[in-house]
């Protein structure tokens, strides 16, 4: 699929549907090179009919009385299809592994549509933890990123609909509806001691996924948002132009990243690594390990750091690994996410527009290292300012003097982030705090009243929002740009 400049993409939906992480997902047409030079029992399996995996006699009888019961005894009458897919759906629920799904034909067409590159849905990857619905990155420029939905966030409910005990494919179809509707989203916040809203906006989102910038000082960065299949395309074009501008070094921001397609990872890693060096190596249920090795890339006379963050995840990972351990760039920010498995979408095997999304390996990075559930451990930590964490205001009424809540905390950790100090954070709205607000509405033209009313605390949540957005104040970026000019 080509891309030309930039990419509109559509976030009406959830992102992923039921397919949590999009990263290292190979539809499996893609296998079959690999398939051909297998294992035996690969080989052996694709020699015969595959009839030593069907279900046996007395199998089939079990779940033919199962379906005879329905039919003939449950007190309403039952759609077959929705039987067979509900059973198809148990299967794979019984693996008890998030990244392994059933997706009925409308949400298997979201899914390869995600993964070509154009996206459906309020822009957050989400992925499942003991039966509740986590936040694994909400992607830039969305409208998640801009209600302030935060990696490892949880989603308690959606329009007063609790989404707690949902497989993920029931959660996402809670938040699906037309462009320009509303999704109230009751979220947990390691932190904050109650829950709290954030409203989001379903909405058209213009979204392309690799920017690159020459900074004055002479260093490069590239932006990487996702690893679609035509984010390997360009990447080398804004590499190359970035080096047709004589870089004096890197810097590889995939904060907030939720991951990708596998082969267009390694294609973005390879060309900075040296030829014949691993970038990530694959292991299957027996132990047996294959390495993947870079091919015509070249180790770069730059240095490259590499920005992640809690929400950058899988496909981001191998990058980041790939170039911390086998081209010696440095990585800089928070830990990852944790996400060290291999998923294959099989659209092919069930003939009827559905798929099968399953776990089929883990990935190591070159040193062997499986990051599941770890992430990468940073060279540099660097934490993000509280501004950046802090929830979104949402006032049920005005926020007055000497009241104590989380809301007043949120307004004093965005006050003091903006340079006005109200001396605490800890949710008490003492004097202050009162007169940190009123220096506020004095400077931003409202009435200075020392509370916080509805348009104080819009005109609030705008401030902060320029204030994340003015690259000056992004002290990751700031930290990974002097490490580059360092070396």
């Amino acid at each position: 699929m080509y891309f030309k400049g930039r990419t509109v993409f559509t976030f009406v939906l959830m992102t992923m549907i039921a397919s949590v992480l999009v990263t290292l997902t190979m539809a499996d047409q893609w296998l079959k090179p690999r398939e051909e030079k297998g294992s035996a029992a690969v080989a052996a399996a694709a020699a015969g009919d595959g009839s030593e995996y069907r279900l046996n006699k007395d199998e089939l009888s079990k779940l033919n009385a199962v379906i005879e019961l329905i039919e003939t005894k449950y007190y309403e009458d039952v759609d077959r299809d929705e039987l067979l897919d509900g059973a198809i759906s148990g299967m794979m629920e019984a693996l008890d592994d998030p990244y392994s799904v059933y997706m009925e034909e409308e949400v298997a067409q979201h899914f390869s549509e995600s993964i070509e590159g154009s996206f459906t849905g309020i822009g957050a990857e989400v992925t499942t933890e003991n039966g509740k619905i986590i936040v694994v990155s909400p992607i830039k420029g969305s409208p998640a990123e801009h209600a302030g939905l935060l990696a490892r966030d949880e989603l308690v409910s959606v329009n007063g609909v609790s989404l707690d005990g949902l497989s993920l494919q029931e959660a996402v179809a809670k938040i699906r509806g037309p462009k320009g509707t509303k999704a109230k989203l009751v979220v947990k916040r390691s932190g904050f001691a109650e829950p709290i809203q954030v409203v989001l906006i379903r909405d058209d989102i213009d979204v392309e996924t690799v920017y690159g910038t020459l900074r004055p000082d002479g260093i490069g960065v590239i932006e990487i948002r996702q690893f679609s299949l035509n984010t390997a395309k360009r990447f080398k074009e804004e590499l190359k132009k970035l080096e047709g501008q004589g870089i004096k070094g890197l810097v590889l921001d995939v904060r907030n990243n939720p991951g990708g397609v596998l082969p267009v990872v390694i294609e973005i890693s390879q060309l900075m690594m040296k030829e014949g060096s691993t970038v990530v190596q694959v292991e299957d249920r027996n132990g047996n390990r294959e390495k993947t090795l870079a091919k015509g890339g070249e180790q770069k006379p730059y240095p490259i750091a590499v920005l992640t963050n809690k929400g950058s995840a899988s496909a981001s990972e191998i990058l980041a690994g790939a170039l911390q351990e086998a081209a010696g760039a440095t990585v800089i920010g928070e830990q990852s996410f944790g996400k060290g498995t291999v998923q294959v979408s099989y659209n092919k095997a069930l003939g009827d527009g559905s798929l099968v999304k399953m776990t089929i390996a883990k990935w190591l990075t070159p040193n062997g290292n499986w990051i599941h559930e770890k992430g990468i451990k940073p060279d540099i930590v660097v934490e993000p300012p509280d501004i950046y964490t802090v929830a979104r205001l949402n006032l049920k009424e005005t926020l007055k003097p000497d009241s104590l809540s989380e809301q007043v905390r949120s307004a004093q950790i965005m006050l003091h982030g903006l340079g006005y100090e109200p001396k605490r954070e800890d949710g008490y709205f003492g004097e202050e705090t009162a007169d940190a607000v009123k220096k506020f509405q004095s400077e931003h033209r409202l009435p200075v009243t020392g509370e916080i009313d509805g348009k104080t605390a819009q005109t609030l949540e705008q401030a902060v929002i320029k204030w994340i957005q003015n690259k000056e104040n992004d002290t990751q970026l700031l930290e990974a740009v002097k490490a580059v000019g360092r070396k």
